[in-house]
């Protein structure tokens, strides 16, 4: 068999995206004759990274002393069905890699004591190498280890390593869940274009162009939101008009801070049960 030195625990949108990232991303970090695939179902995501020289197998076979780290992208709810397993396979030092919203650092430990555990929280931007992911690790990760955690989350954009796990379920409030916020600004734009009578066939295109502009400007800009919001918006104008709705009590800041709180409450209650 081959010496995996990498494993990637669940092959799913997120899994196989950080995957794609470490063998031909912007940073390519690990071949892919040395990487094996854990999955259940050799769906397309499986596929398309076999195709590219990664292995695969249904389930965790014997033999994986070589193994270095390990990616653990399962479900939340499968986390106690089968850690014990993947435990009893890995080396011992090993790392492994969690971005299980929810399952807490304290229970990784307890599941993984012979390895070293990392509790990390990306987006699925990353997929496209734009996403940001916050990572905490355990006191045994050692420098050497950190620095290759860091390179390996970097093949999906920014990394920051965070203080501890309830700053994670901060992340996961803000960043994690925060595409999502986003997408459904792009509908709700959409809707709105659509109510005033623009065309259904054009609603989408101008709702869709104008948020990925906007954040396009916000890349490149070394301005503040807050500065380019101010910059396009004339004193007594359409865009003040606007803002004057989006900023009110009943507005955008007290919606977004119910958004972000309700999603940090429930990242804290995935952790406790």
């Amino acid at each position: 068999m081959t010496e995996f030195t990498h494993i990637v625990v669940g092959a799913g949108r997120m899994g196989s995206a950080m995957v794609a990232g470490w063998i031909k991303g912007r940073k390519p970090t690990v071949p892919a004759d040395q990487l094996l695939l854990i999955d259940p179902n050799e769906n397309p995501n499986v596929k398309t990274l076999m195709a590219q020289g990664c292995h695969y197998l249904p389930d965790l076979p014997a033999g994986l002393e070589k193994v270095e780290y390990v990616l653990l992208a399962i479900k939340p709810q499968l986390f106690d069905q089968i850690s014990a397993k993947i435990a009893r396979a890995l080396p011992e030092g090993s790392v492994v890699i969690s971005i299980l919203a929810g399952t807490t650092t304290a229970q990784l430990q307890a599941a993984f004591p012979a390895q070293n555990v990392v509790r990390a929280m990306p987006n699925t931007p990353a997929s496209i190498g734009k996403g940001i992911t916050a990572y905490t690790c355990e006191d045994r990760v050692t420098d050497s280890q950190k620095q290759m955690v860091q390179k390996l989350l970097s093949a999906g954009g920014k990394v920051e390593e965070v203080q501890n796990d309830q700053m994670i379920d901060m992340v996961t409030a803000v960043s994690g869940s925060g595409p999502a916020y986003f997408f459904h600004m792009v509908e709700a734009l959409e809707a709105a274009a659509i109510k005033i009578g623009l065309p259904e066939a054009l609603a989408p295109e101008f709702a869709r162009q104008t948020l990925i502009g906007a954040g396009a400007l916000l890349e490149q800009s070394d301005q503040s939101a807050r500065s380019l919001r101010e910059a396009v918006t004339s004193p007594g104008g359409t865009t003040q008009a606007a803002l004057d709705v989006l900023m009110s009590e009943q507005g955008l800041p007290p919606i977004m801070r119910e958004t972000v709180k309700a999603a940090f409450l429930r990242a804290r209650e995935l952790g406790k049960s």
